[in-house]
């Protein structure tokens, strides 16, 4: 009897690991997608009209509190 439980205890403690090892590699996979989705998109090579922002050129950061 005790036997028995052991067994389908290895079982179902198998079958969980292979549901999170499946899951693990699904999840994996998609995050990677999305990586190689936002550094294709972020890629300024892939802008079409070839220019950059204009609206940032010549300028300098943020003023400090002083108003520099």
């Amino acid at each position: 009897m005790a036997d028995e439980n052991d067994r389908s205890a290895r079982q179902a403690k198998g079958s969980r690991d292979d549901r999170l090892k499946s899951a693990l590699r699904e999840n994996l996979k998609r995050r990677k997608l999305q990586a190689r989705e936002r550094a294709a998109s972020a890629d300024p090579s892939q802008v079409d009209d070839g220019c950059l922002d204009e609206g940032t050129v010549g300028k300098t950061g943020p003023l400090d509190r002083t108003g520099r």
